[in-house]
């Protein structure tokens, strides 16, 4: 077993090199939007999630190869993984497939980055070191409002239809907070973030792949290489890298700060949709920047710190 420090506790308070992995984390998982957009085309929703997560985890295994870490033998850390796994990966996945081939793709990601909210919830009733506050969970809420304004508060109105899939998209957050929570129990088994999140997503993929085979079957041999192209730059970049990062931070900040990625991500998506499609980027998408980046300062906390 690879062992990572003896310290258990996290810190609570990211710094400057913190946010900057957290931004990077919300670009590439941004950028996804673009590949499933173009994988879409050629292939069925579960063969891509399927195919994405067994390149990822070809991608972390090399990376634990080529840096001379060890997998892990422990059958109670493959199990912990495992259950990460399903509570990171193939739940959620599950329910927000499900969710958005019924309501609109706004309302989900508002519903989605909900996600914070229920983190900080989940984990102040599970972890000692994360507590809520009410600074914190007010910087949630101004957070979450400022995605459903960037995104467009038209997005609200299919609000209270579709119920059961809009249940479906809630469910896959609170599936993420405990993910979340859950994972913060390999630095105390001594496990390397990078090993965890190899392990993490090789029983992801292991798990959904029978089940992508069962109902998709096998692709289609007229499958474009654009598609192909885009599923491999989905799996290296969105999932295998950001993977790395996500498990790293989730070791030195914990679970509420790394859920605020959700809120970073609809922005990230927006920017480099202005940059590389061209885009528009209208006053609405600035000012819900704003008031996001204002909810962060918040969950921060330092700036109130030095305006006493």
């Amino acid at each position: 077993m690879t062992v990572a420090p003896a310290v258990t506790s996290i810190s609570a308070r990211m710094e400057p090199g913190d946010w900057a992995q957290l931004i990077l984390l919300s670009v590439l998982w941004g950028g996804s939007f673009f590949f499933i957009a173009i994988a879409v085309t050629g292939l069925p929703v579960l063969t891509i999630v399927a195919v994405r997560l067994m390149i990822a985890a070809l991608v972390l295994w090399l990376i634990v190869l080529a840096t001379g870490r060890k997998a892990v033998r422990d059958p109670r850390a493959w199990a912990a993984m495992a259950v990460m796994g399903l509570l990171n990966n193939v739940i959620p996945f599950s329910l927000i497939v499900f969710g958005q081939t019924q309501i609109p793709s706004g309302l989900a990601s508002i519903l989605n980055a909900t996600t914070p909210l229920w983190t900080v919830i989940v984990s102040a009733a599970f972890l000692p070191d994360e507590g809520a506050s009410l600074r914190m969970l007010a910087g949630v809420v101004v957070g979450l409002g400022g995605v459903a304004v960037m995104i467009g508060l038209d997005s609200l109105t299919g609000l209270g239809h579709a119920i059961l899939p809009q249940l479906a998209i809630l469910g896959a957050t609170v599936s993420y907070a405990f993910a979340g929570t859950f994972g913060r129990r390999f630095r105390r088994m001594g496990i390397d973030p990078i090993v965890a999140a190899t392990g993490t997503v090789t029983c992801s993929a292991l798990m959904l792949a029978p089940v992508a085979l069962a109902v998709d079957g096998l692709p289609a041999a007229d499958v474009a290489m654009p598609v192909w192209m885009a599923l491999l730059a989905l799996g290296v970049i969105s999932t295998g890298l950001a993977y790395v990062l996500y498990f790293r931070l989730l070791d030195r900040v914990g679970a509420t700060n790394i859920s605020l990625v959700t809120f970073l991500v609809p922005v990230s998506a927006i920017i480099l949709g202005w940059m590389i499609l061209n885009e528009s980027l209208g006053l609405a998408h600035l000012f819900g920047m704003a008031v996001i980046a204002a909810g962060l300062a918040l969950i921060d906390g330092r700036l109130l710190e030095r305006r006493r």
